[in-house]
């Protein structure tokens, strides 16, 4: 009997039950908000597990391990780093994300900078959010493929999961999402932590496992900072406040709050529950470094540690695990789809949709994403170096965001476009052209370039930018 296979199919089961009960809260509206923005009605606590669910994934699990198996403790400090982003948005931008009744960032683009800029914006924000979830299937792939290596490749692993994860979203929306993560936190806290505690009793306790290491000592493998090195930590930190400034998966979390109040308390508090969980993901990585030195695909580091515990355990940990996948791609799916719908088919298709077309639309766009993650997921290596070149284009949209919401005298008509082009422009050259690695991380090349474009144009372009009074917070459209 596997035991670890029957315990997490029955947490899969789990998960589809929920989905079928959210149906009920979402036909509410009987549309596409009621699947797409659970109806604009999430409370504090399922906005915090949303964004805590967003932010432990694949990246913050198996790819911390797979980070602390060649660095050690340090790799934790990216969940520092999503931590840190989800309080700042929750300080600066989520109140008022949540006033404007928009739906995706690109809107904010739109309505403020124009059509153009708006196509780009979506253009720019897909890009970020099938790279991310993508990473789900790699990372899925290998917990399966350690979990049962006689019946799953590394690719039908990721297949299956992509089938688990699409099915939850096709069925449930934006409130399965909610109401499966306050599952999938439990699981993913509960799961983690019994199984650090029985990998470090079955390795012989942490003084084994630290005279283990003393072999390896150019490794600074209990350091919280110089094991990755002071310019990763920092680039962590400035690109996971970045992109929860402006990234549509964690923007779109602050839309389906009730009211302000509760997207404001929901995103500090996700600060609070994503803190711990890249350091116990390390202590995998690091007793990988002693069970299985020499391992050929450090992403497999976490899982095999657990496939080496109580059958019980192990299935608790792999659904942990799994859970934190579950838990980001579906807020990545949706995401995706919100983008298509709102700003590229209603747009540019077809824009009266009675609310059952609609739904069915969304329906759609979610499967066609999720077959070209899949194929995107089939080339993807390195899963924390992917995600964080991905999610550095964000940087374009959090300088347009907060130029418009603080400082709008300085919007001029093209410097979105402006800004957005020159972001992604940078992030082709430094993934093509090696010559233009000059700094430990683009987000350092991000920053000040896309920064100074931004300027620039307010100098160059005459043209104001028609700000909402929502957005600039001010009486009238700055004109």
């Amino acid at each position: 009997m596997n035991i670890p296979l029957i315990i997490v199919i029955i947490y899969i089961v789990m998960l589809f039950g929920v989905s079928w009960y959210s149906t009920k809260l979402s036909k509410k509206d009987g549309g596409a908000e009621g699947f797409l923005l659970a109806n604009r009605g999430m409370p504090s606590i399922i906005i915090a597990v949303m964004v805590a669910g967003l932010a432990v994934g694949g990246a913050s699990t198996v790819g911390v391990a797979e980070s602390a198996y060649r660095k050690g403790i340090s790799a934790g400090m990216y969940n520092a780093a999503w931590a840190a982003g989800a309080v700042v948005a929750g300080l600066l931008v989520v109140k008022r994300f949540r006033n404007m009744k928009i739906t995706t960032v690109p809107e904010l683009l739109g309505n403020s900078y124009g059509k153009t800029g708006k196509l780009i914006g979506v253009i720019g924000q897909l890009v970020i959010q099938i790279t991310i979830t993508a990473l789900q299937y790699v990372a899925g792939g290998s917990i399966l493929t350690a979990m049962l290596p006689g019946i799953f490749t590394f690719k039908t692993g990721m297949l299956v999961t992509a089938v688990v994860f699409v099915g939850i979203t096709l069925i449930g929306g934006y409130w399965a999402a909610g109401l499966s993560n306050i599952i999938n936190v439990i699981v993913i806290y509960g799961g983690l932590i019994a199984g650090a505690i029985a990998a470090i009793h079955n390795t012989g306790g942490m003084g084994q496992i630290v005279s283990a290491l003393e072999s390896n000592p150019s490794v600074p493998w209990f350091d919280s900072i110089s094991g990755v090195g002071g310019a990763i930590v920092l680039a962590w930190f400035v690109v996971m406040i970045t992109q929860a400034l402006s990234n549509q998966a964690v923007v779109q979390i602050s839309f389906a709050a009730k009211d302000e109040k509760a997207a404001r308390r929901g995103f500090l508090l996700a600060g609070l529950i994503i803190f711990p969980v890249g350091f116990i993901a390390a202590i995998y990585g690091i007793i990988a470094a002693v069970q299985f030195p020499g391992l050929k695909n450090p992403a497999l580091a976490l899982p095999k540690v657990v496939m080496g515990l109580n059958p019980y355990i192990a299935g608790f940990t792999l659904s942990g695990l799994w859970a934190a996948d579950v838990s980001t791609a579906i807020g990545m799916l949706l995401g995706s789809s919100t983008l298509v719908v709102n700003d590229i088919v209603k747009v540019y298709v077809k824009s009266d949709f009675s609310k059952k077309q609609e739904l069915m639309c969304s329906r759609i766009v979610v499967l066609i994403v999720s077959i070209l993650t899949y194929v995107l997921a089939s080339t993807v290596v390195g899963i924390l170096n992917t995600i964080l070149i991905g999610l550095s284009l964000t940087t374009a949209f959090t300088i347009i965001i907060l130029f418009t919401m603080f400082a709008p005298k300085l919007c001029k008509k093209s410097a979105a476009i402006a800004t957005l082009l020159v972001g992604i422009l940078i992030l082709v050259l430094w993934v093509f052209v090696p010559s233009t690695h000059v700094v430990s991380h683009p987000i350092f090349l991000e920053w000040p370039i896309c920064l100074i474009t931004f300027l620039l144009t307010s100098l160059l372009d005459k043209r104001q930018a028609d700000i909402p009074k929502a957005v600039g917070g001010i009486s009238e459209a700055v004109s």
